[in-house]
Formats: C-alpha cells, sequence, structure tokens
C-alpha cells in the first residue's frame, strides 16, 4: 500500500473487539518501530508511549471511568475497553526543560516541538496499526485520569499525558467520509 492509501485507510474506527487480525506481539513491534522512527527536533525524543493490552488495558478504561466519577456515561468508556488495547501518548517533561536549558535561545520552543513530534507519533502508530487491518481512534481524557494513568503504570511525574489510542479489532466501517473543498484550507501559488 502507498503511503496516501495508507493515510486514507485509517480512520476513527469506535466499534472495537478485542480480537486482534495480527499477533500482539506484531503490535508491539509496530508500537516499538514507529516510536523510534518518527523524528523530532533537535533529535530530543521526549515521546514517551505505553501500550496497554488484556487486562491492563481493562483497568486502565475501569480507572479512567473511576476518575470521571460517573460523569462519563458506562457505555462510552465500555465502547473503548471493548477493544484490544490502548497506547498512551506522553511527553517527558524533564527532556523538554534539559533541552531549554541547553538551548535558551530556543528555550520557547521546545515544549511546542515536543507536542509536535508527539503528534505526529500518534498519526504514525494510528496508521501503521491500520496497515495491519487494526482500527483506532483517538481520545483526550486528560488531565482528569493522569494521577489514575500513572498510579496505575506506576510512571514518573515527568511524563505528561497527551491522549489515549484505544485500538482492537474492526467491528464495523465508519460512515463515509464526505469530501471537502480543499481549496479553502491549501493555497497554491505559482
Amino acid at each position: 500500500m502507498s503511503m496516501l492509501e495508507s493515510i486514507h485507510q485509517r480512520r476513527s474506527y469506535y466499534q472495537l473487539v478485542k480480537e486482534l487480525p495480527v499477533d500482539a506481539i506484531k503490535i508491539k513491534e509496530t508500537v516499538q518501530q514507529t516510536t523510534e522512527l518518527v523524528p523530532d527536533a533537535f533529535n530530543m525524543k521526549s515521546a514517551r508511549v505505553v501500550l496497554a493490552m488484556n487486562s491492563k488495558h481493562d483497568e486502565l478504561w475501569d480507572a479512567i471511568y473511576t476518575a470521571f466519577g460517573g460523569k462519563v456515561a458506562r457505555e462510552k468508556i465500555d465502547s473503548f475497553k471493548a477493544g484490544a488495547g490502548t497506547v498512551l501518548y506522553f511527553y517527558d517533561e524533564e527532556v523538554v526543560k534539559k533541552l531549554q536549558e541547553q538551548y535558551p535561545a530556543y528555550a520557547p520552543n521546545f515544549p511546542i516541538w515536543s507536542q509536535q513530534a508527539n503528534g505526529m507519533l500518534q498519526f504514525t502508530i494510528w496508521t501503521a496499526l491500520r496497515d495491519l487491518n487494526v482500527g483506532a481512534n483517538i481520545q483526550h481524557y486528560n488531565p482528569v485520569i493522569d494521577d489514575a494513568v500513572k498510579k496505575l503504570f506506576n510512571l514518573p511525574d515527568s511524563w505528561k499525558l497527551v491522549a489515549q489510542m484505544p485500538f482492537g479489532g474492526i467491528a464495523a466501517e465508519p460512515d463515509a467520509k464526505e469530501p471537502e473543498d480543499i481549496t479553502t484550507r491549501v493555497k497554491v501559488f505559482d
């Protein structure tokens, strides 16, 4: 599949199941390789990833439900829990701070560059999972869940949660996307 075909196939899959079309080891390898390959400014490597699968995935979504004290519908949380796993995306604040100290002229940019790299990582893993016929979607329950996630996985305080990506086997395809008039967002000058 070409890169553009892969990007086209990547969608938000909300109807997930625990059965994966590939071995869980392939998921782990894909997440590891992708994390290593995605570039970032000054080669800072500030992105951190937690791959929660099986019982840890279930515990995660139960902890998310608890963190919200019932303010998020159980059915919504259970739709994410129905998947096979979750990729949790973080950036390491200590890495960013060290580079800010090392390169003070660029200090204000390092948090921005770290977030840009994290966004590229999220998109690349999402697309790579879809290439494996695994569906995923992206969620942003942080900062409400930050303490619960750090406690569940015993993570350092310097890891700042950015997003959660539940994934699994595809139970149903999403609705077709309506094409947009891309000229409203992309201007070309010759």
